[in-house]
């Protein structure tokens, strides 16, 4: 995953609504929820929640499929994946590059 990729995701969960959003969505596994079960469970006007939903999609962290007259969010879990796995392999990179410089000094 590009760093620019990582910015754009985590500028979409930046804005708590949409944290909120999100969060519902991965707790409601891989059958999703409805549009309207959403709106009603965060208590969210319904454009606004469309708002907030085109930037979750344009992200890629959350996808859309109609079934007949209902609208279902998922939320995208291999881009979860793949955005905590790339913050996960960052983790302590230059730990040992610090290290050297502290004890070469």
């Amino acid at each position: 995953m590009k760093l620019d990729d990582v910015a754009i995701k985590f500028e979409a969960l930046g804005n708590p609504t949409r944290l909120k959003i999100y969060r519902a969505l991965v707790r409601a596994g891989e059958a999703g929820m409805p549009v309207g079960r959403l709106q009603e469970q965060l208590k969210i006007a319904p454009s606004t929640l469309s708002h907030h939903l085109k930037t979750l999609i344009a992200a890629g962290l959350i996808r859309q499929e109609r079934e007949a007259t209902t609208l279902n969010c998922h939320a995208n879990y291999d881009v979860m994946r793949s955005l905590m796995g790339y913050m996960v392999s960052e983790c302590c990179a230059d730990a040992v590059e610090l290290k050297d410089s502290r004890t070469a000094a």
